[in-house]
């Protein structure tokens, strides 16, 4: 159910509400209806998928189990493939802003534009939260923004055939002089550092794609002008204090996201540097009782910022809501090969029985 905002109070009833659309969130459904749980999910974005369908829809991810390369909106599309059978709601283009905890231990979440949800727990799987990026300061930068200054790359076509500038010396920055290289006429990539921050395994394929050409690789350098009159035209680098100026279509600076985490950081939960603070020895439950945080939005000693991570993470925390409201209850743990997906709420003996038959 994809939910608008209508003249009347609404109240939406659901076992956990998730916030935000990401790939945690969109899994974490996945795992909740394996325990047969109802799942909604609250996100200021117009579509599911978080940063992966907003800001790089095109971009290859390398880390996901069993797809040895799956672009970000490809993942999206599977993932909610996936939930289907579980029917989850949505309440897209609203912003959770309060959350209310009843005396039965339940919570009411009402959004900026009114819509309320009553849930029995709360996982927050926002991500970064909200996100502006991180901008070079360059004094003219601002007049040539989506003139040729493009501070995302949503679809790689529009720089085919094109001379493109790419600064940074992070993931971002070499994945997608990487994929590039394919696409635009030329790329250089400009970098302040000879050392980047970025995978080992990236930085050996820029540094072979420059050895074969196919990548202008400058560093220590910076991008200290934009030129152009109504567009982009060229930049200036200055390297070791020398500068020159260097034609180009498109200037990609990639230096990041600034996350913050909007009205969330009002509701009392415990946060450390700008991220959630949760208890993972056991279930990614924040201090206040009920409440989860799961994904790049969540910190704990040792914590990845890793799609895969947050699946782990949104697994462990629909075992604890499972516990939580079904209290005294016990619960068999199974896998999916032997009792499918529907077979969740069977007895053991039946999942056994299964597996002989399909052996006979």
């Amino acid at each position: 159910m994809f939910c608008e905002r209508h003249k009347y109070e609404i109240m939406i009833e659901t076992d956990i509400l998730i916030i935000g659309a990401g790939p945690t969130g969109l899994f974490a459904v996945f795992e909740a209806g394996l325990l047969k749980m109802k799942c909604h999910i609250i996100d200021a974005l117009p579509q599911p998928g978080g940063q992966l369908a907003e800001l790089y829809p095109k971009k290859p991810i390398f880390d996901i189990p069993g797809y040895p390369e799956v672009l970000a909106g490809d993942l999206v599309t599977n993932l909610m493939e996936q939930i289907k059978q579980f029917q989850p709601g949505f309440t897209l283009g609203e912003t959770a802003k309060t959350i209310d905890k009843q005396e039965d231990g339940t919570f009411i979440v009402t959004t900026n534009k009114g819509t309320q949800h009553h849930a029995k727990a709360v996982a927050i799987a926002g991500g970064l939260g909200t996100f502006e990026p991180r901008k070079p300061q360059i004094p003219n930068i601002d007049v040539f923004e989506e003139k040729g200054v493009e501070y995302f790359v949503k679809d790689p076509e529009q720089f085919r055939h094109k001379d493109i500038v790419i600064a940074g010396g992070g993931d971002s920055a070499l994945d997608w002089s990487i994929f590039l290289s394919d696409v635009a006429k030329s790329v250089t990539l400009v970098h302040r550092r000879n050392e980047f921050r970025g995978a080992l395994d990236s930085v050996e394929k820029v540094r072979d794609l420059k050895a074969a050409g196919k990548i202008n690789l400058v560093t220590p350098a910076e991008i200290t002008e934009i030129h152009g009159d109504e567009t982009v035209t060229a930049v200036t680098i200055e390297k070791e204090g020398e500068a020159f100026k260097l034609e180009t279509d498109y200037f990609i600076p990639l230096f990041g996201l600034t996350p913050k985490l909007g009205p969330i950081a009002n509701w009392g939960l415990e946060i450390e540097k700008n991220a959630i603070k949760v208890n993972n020895a056991l279930d990614y439950q924040t201090n206040i009782d009920g409440i989860y945080a799961i994904g790049d939005v969540n910190t704990y000693p040792g914590k990845l910022k890793l799609i895969l991570c947050g699946f782990h993470e949104a697994t462990l925390m629909c075992q604890s809501v499972y516990n939580r409201i079904n209290p005294g209850k016990r619960f068999v743990l199974k896998y999916t090969t032997v009792s499918g997906v529907d077979g969740f709420d069977g007895s053991r003996k039946e999942a056994e029985k299964a597996v002989v038959k399909a052996i006979d």
